[in-house]
């Protein structure tokens, strides 16, 4: 059983980081077609793949780790979080997952060095292997990227009509140039990560800051990961 896994939402200022994960066999057969062309597609044709998706794959699931367990335990933890539970909604442990990226955000530290080979304790979660790319070249990967991006957009839009001023339905919570002025005029809701600089927000100087958010835990900017987090910031609707 080979599970493929992916995230959106991580460099979002508001809402969920949302995983996804589509777990497949020898069985499965060749990918549904466009799978992989998935972020070309304009948002009803993906919405349309997610059933064909479904039936190809062994097991899927999506979870979600919202904006207050960012704040409370940062965004990779959180990332973790998300992770688990879309394979607790698969229903089925792989024998492996395939992470987009070079960072295993999903292994557990305590599952990392010598105590992973303590049979007494097993790991939390499957083996993982990280793949740079892999959302362009591998179909299960793809797939559990199309069902994340579907499953976050519908919460988001969900959001959006709660909070209709950051234009959620559009920007999904992204720093699109209408969200940041709208935090900049309005402050933050209960609904975003409060422990990134945000626009509106008094810091520990009782200054305004200006600027896009970025987590406090973010990872080193030379990492391969981090630099996608950032440009998560800039890249409105394209996760």
């Amino acid at each position: 059983m080979l599970a493929g896994m992916d995230e959106v939402g991580r460099g979002a200022l508001a809402g969920p980081v949302t995983v996804g994960v589509v777990i497949i066999d020898e069985s499965c057969g060749t990918a549904p077609q466009g799978v992989k062309d998935s972020k070309l597609l304009v948002p009803h044709a993906r919405t349309a793949m997610v059933p064909r998706i479904e039936r190809w794959a062994v097991a899927h699931g999506v979870g979600n780790a919202s904006a207050a367990e960012i704040d409370d335990i940062g965004i990779i933890a959180a990332l973790r979080v998300a992770g688990v539970r879309a394979l607790a909604e698969a229903g089925i442990r792989p024998d492996l997952v395939i992470l987009d990226g070079n960072h295993d955000w999903l292994t557990a530290p305590q599952d990392v060095g010598l105590f992973a080979f303590d049979d007494d304790v097993p790991a939390a979660t499957p083996p993982v292997s990280t793949m740079i790319k892999a959302d362009l070249k591998c179909s299960s990967v793809a797939a559990a990227s199309v069902l994340a991006k579907v499953r976050r957009d519908a919460i988001m839009a969900g959001l959006g009509e709660q909070h209709p001023a950051y234009g959620w339905g559009e920007n999904k919570g992204y720093a699109a140039p209408g969200h940041l002025d709208a935090l900049r005029r309005l402050g933050p809701c209960e609904l975003h990560r409060r422990s990134w600089r945000l626009p509106g927000v008094m810091n520990d100087d009782g200054v305004v800051a200006a600027d896009a958010a970025v987590p406090t835990d973010a990872p080193d900017v030379n990492d391969v990961d981090a630099m996608n987090a950032v440009d998560d910031l800039t890249r409105v609707g394209e996760r």
